[in-house]
């Protein structure tokens, strides 16, 4: 055995640990109990290496996908939610489709009382896209949140 397959060997971090979806897999999300469900406050997720492919030519579109969320009872698990978000590497959706697919998956998951998701894609043919939705829940304060929220948008 050679010196460089030895050390290669010795690099056990570099091994994969978990198996990742080869397409959009929204069953591998999971949520814990909030342990202060008593009290509002912001939860951000920050994916700045988020892929997903043009449903048309199949190339790659890059982004960085933010998640903010004020929780009730249930919260997304981070690592879980890494795995999902890598489950879009392969999936063939419109930036806009990817947002809403996000927030949808997370509402149905947790049930927050509210969320928004923005996509910072990178630019391809001269033009980038940052698309932005939200949710309140309906009927309360969140809800009018996220229409103050959505109006501010630039």
């Amino acid at each position: 055995m050679g010196q460089d397959k030895r050390r290669e060997e010795e690099l056990t971090l570099l091994r994969p640990h978990e198996e990742y979806s080869q397409d959009y897999a929204p069953e591998v999300l999971e949520a814990f109990e909030n342990r202060h469900p008593d009290r509002d406050y912001w939860v951000r997720f920050n994916c700045p290496e988020f892929t997903s492919l043009c449903p048309i030519t199949g190339q790659p579109d890059f982004a960085e996908i933010i998640i903010s969320y004020i929780p009730d009872k249930k919260m997304v698990e981070s690592k879980s939610l890494k795995i999902y978000l890598f489950s879009f590497r392969n999936h063939g959706a419109f930036h806009e489709d990817c947002v809403n697919i996000i927030m949808n998956d997370l509402i149905e998951l947790m049930n927050p009382r509210y969320i928004e998701v923005r996509g910072l894609f990178t630019p391809r043919g001269g033009i980038s896209i940052h698309p932005y939705t939200n949710w309140g829940r309906p009927n309360t304060e969140y809800e009018e949140l996220a229409k103050e929220r959505l109006h501010r948008q630039e």
